[in-house]
């Protein structure tokens, strides 16, 4: 069963080994384990449903806590606290379209609002449910998760929007097909939650984004239906499916989605290369997608990153036989970890592996064998150790931004800046770490994660982590880069959307979704 007030299934733990915590105790001070509260303790403050019965809606108290939040950290915080402070009145579970409509009619009878909820695993508050006087009615899309249908010769697929990844990758597996969409939060999130957030999988430099893979669908809104065919190019204005990616759940429920689909690869191989230091790094990864050699993934470490990754990996014999090793071949303190992805046919494979050995040899990167397929074996593990990490005290966030080549140093300098010093009016400090793992031919993303210490009460961790996070977006927006790269607005990022879209933009943003939402019924507070 899926955990109520953390990631994951409960069956499923990685545990923080004592080296990594000795490691966090060193760098960022020891951990103070806090005081849960019990599932028990939190169904006991769920007040009584404000909604009339209604045969598709559940107003059981355990089935509202579970859907009152996501998985950001502050969701961590109320959760684990058990200071919630609004739960959904009911959670609705439509089986199609029709339903989902007449859910519409429901809450406009009750005087209610409505919040779509996939997987649950936004880390920026898209379905959390604010406090306010009107009723909250969370529209559960998990039995819409079919697949309609499949055209090899089109290579299409069209699914119900409550498909979770293994769901969706199960069903295209049987048939020899693969979408190849692998975000963190593949084992929950879906297929509607990638597309109206902009999700981005660990090798979208091969399959492509979520933009690139949607291609039409259905959605629902209060003002009406709006199919969207899956035309392989058209010139009619402006594309309305763009409209729908990044929406959000404000202008409708998105119930089908038609995806382009590939033939599963016939190789797929990931390698780690060590890298001499950064500079050299960086200039390798950019050559490598500049030069439109066929790879899946690129995925590079900063030293930092690398040098933590591997203290944390509860391995320090291995670790200090690879250190020796590497050392022999010039990389010392200062080097830097890359993982490469390539997917495709056996000659494919084989060529790409040839071109980028090649590029990243003139860099001074070395491949060190084994090593990329056990990333790969744990390529969804992280979300976990947050679980693991704040039972010994300690708390684990990440941020994440997105700009040009030439602004990578500037920002990631920025934004690493803020967060190492956001702590230190309160006397705390943070360890703070970087990866490059979205790459384009004209810039990258930058994925930080900072740890630290949790607070004496859910008070003062909020506290925290506030400071570390309004720290960053300050740093992103002041130094050229974009407020979410693939983690949506929600409503944590809402405060920044301005300073990234104009007023003009956001007016336009605004008028758009009351053309499709005029009551206001949908996601309210979230985006705009």
């Amino acid at each position: 069963m899926r955990r109520w007030n953390g990631w994951g299934d409960a069956a499923v733990s990685y545990p923080l080994p004592d080296s990594a915590a000795a490691v966090l105790t060193q760098r960022v001070g020891p951990g103070i384990p806090p005081r849960d509260a019990s599932l028990a303790e939190v169904l006991a403050s769920v007040p009584p449903s404000r909604l009339p019965p209604h045969p598709l809606v559940s107003t059981e108290p355990e089935v509202r806590l579970r859907h009152a939040r996501g998985q950001s950290f502050p969701d961590l915080i109320v959760m684990r606290s058990g200071r919630v402070p609004a739960f959904p009145d009911g959670v609705a579970f439509p089986r199609n379209s029709e339903e989902v409509r007449a859910l519409f009619s429901c809450a406009r009878d009750a005087g209610a609002r409505l919040i779509p909820y996939g997987g649950g695993t936004s880390v920026v508050g898209h379905v959390n449910v604010a406090p306010g006087d009107a009723p909250v009615l969370t529209v559960s899309l998990e039995h819409l998760q079919q697949l309609h249908s499949l055209s090899e010769e089109d290579r299409l697929a069209t699914f119900g929007a409550g498909v979770s990844g293994p769901q969706l990758e199960d069903a295209l597996r049987a048939r020899g097909y693969t979408l190849g969409h692998f975000p963190q939060s593949f084992e929950l999130s879906t297929l509607g939650g990638w597309i109206v957030t902009r999700s981005r999988g660990q090798q979208s430099l091969g399959y492509g984004r979520i933009e690139n893979l949607f291609t039409g669908g259905r959605l629902e809104s209060p003002a009406g239906t709006m199919v969207l065919p899956s035309f392989p190019a058209s010139a009619t204005g402006p594309d309305l499916r763009e409209l729908v990616l990044g929406s959000e759940g404000r202008m409708g429920i998105l119930t089908e989605a038609t995806v382009r689909i590939s033939p599963r690869p016939e190789r797929e191989d990931f390698h780690a290369l060590f890298f001499p230091d950064w500079e050299r790094a960086r200039t390798a990864v950019r050559e490598l997608v500049q030069s439109g050699t066929p790879l899946s993934m690129l995925r590079l470490s900063t030293a930092q990153e690398t040098a933590i990754n591997l203290a944390l990996s509860g391995h320090p014999r291995m670790v200090g036989l690879l250190s020796g090793a590497l050392s022999l071949w010039g990389v010392g303190s200062e080097g830097c970890m890359l993982v490469l992805g390539v997917s495709g046919s056996q000659r494919t494979v084989e060529s790409a592996e040839h071109t980028a050995m090649g590029i990243a040899g003139r860099h001074g990167g070395v491949r060190i064998p084994l090593l990329g397929q056990k990333w790969l074996k744990g390529r969804f593990r992280a979300p976990y150790l947050r679980n693991a990490a704040w039972e010994r005290g300690w708390g684990v966030d990440t941020v994440e931004t997105a700009t040009s080549w030439s602004n990578v140093p500037r920002l990631l300098t920025a934004v690493e800046g803020a967060l190492r010093g956001a702590l230190e009016d309160q006397g705390e400090q943070a360890l703070v770490f970087t990866h490059l793992s979205h790459v384009y031919p004209t810039g990258s993303n930058l994925y930080t994660t900072f740890i630290f210490r949790l607070g004496t009460d859910a008070g003062e961790t909020h506290a925290r982590w506030l400071a570390l996070k309004t720290a960053a977006s300050r740093a992103m927006i002041a130094n050229g880069g974009t407020i979410s790269h693939q983690h949506g607005v929600g409503t944590d990022h809402r405060p920044w959307l301005e300073a990234e879209k104009g007023a003009l933009g956001l007016s336009a943003i605004r008028q758009l979704l009351g053309t499709f939402d005029p009551e206001g019924l949908l996601n309210p507070g979230k985006l705009v």
